[in-house]
């Protein structure tokens, strides 16, 4: 279970210092994946890095009672000089947890990314889209308990694309997600309860398409709901005031 508690969080910059997140109190349930929503700027990408432990909240705690990826397809933490082998194995050093051998790890990287003999030269000359693709590949090596997505499916060409979602789909069942994507119909296909973040706050819907409908609504989209909706069968944690 992942515990957001009285959590508050602004940038400070020259255009003045509102909260882009304001007391958001919520708990996600261990083996349920959940899609964050909201317009552009409402905060989705901060909430995750926050969850990912890759930025720190103004006020309040996020407690983790499982283990937790960096947020997939993050490529700032790659060191440019060296090879896309030698940062793998070296995050690979870090984090690896004697339940795979790191050759095996390695061979898995490298054959996800697909980015051929690039794979052993420096990551400064790769492109964006080979680091996000390194960068994803080296995310799913590891055996998480929740993943976390940001827009990592809209990564490279659409044979990727599709590799990339089915990675998360063979995924689902013994770890979660928590994803952020502009495509509702991934949303729809891999999460089942969703997150509105709208005014700095936090709305918890058990069902995805609740969550989507509601930023619909607030958004002024006018759209049919998916056939496909149902009642979640999972308690609702706690949202925010």
């Amino acid at each position: 279970m992942i515990r957001i508690q009285n959590l508050y969080k602004r940038y400070h910059n020259h255009h003045g210092s509102d909260w882009v997140l304001r007391d958001i109190n919520l708990e996600i349930p261990t083996n349920v994946s959940v899609g964050l929503v909201g317009r552009n700027g409402a905060g989705k990408s901060t909430l995750l890095r926050l969850i990912g432990g890759m930025d720190s909240p103004d006020r309040g705690e996020i407690v983790r009672d499982c283990r937790v990826s960096w947020p997939i397809g993050l490529t700032g933490g790659f060191q440019a000089s060296m090879t896309g082998r030698q940062n793998v194995k070296f995050v690979a050093r870090i984090h690896h947890n004697g339940d795979n051998n790191l050759g095996e790890l390695m061979r898995r990287v490298e054959d996800f990314a697909e980015i051929g003999e690039a794979f052993d030269e420096p990551v400064k000359t790769y492109s964006s889209g080979m680091r996000a693709r390194l960068a994803f590949g080296l995310s799913l090596a590891f055996d998480f308990d929740v993943y976390l997505s940001d827009e990592a499916t809209a990564v490279g060409d659409q044979v990727f694309r599709k590799k990339a979602s089915q990675a998360f789909k063979d995924r689902i069942g013994r770890a979660s997600i928590i994803m952020v994507s502009h495509s509702e119909g991934i949303l729809r296909e891999l999460c089942q309860a969703g997150v509105w973040l709208h005014q700095g706050q936090a709305i918890w819907f058990d069902n995805i398409n609740e969550a989507i409908e509601a930023y619909h609504q607030s958004a002024g989209i006018t759209r049919p709901q998916s056939k496909n909706a149902q009642k979640s069968p999972f308690p609702a944690p706690g949202t925010s005031a």
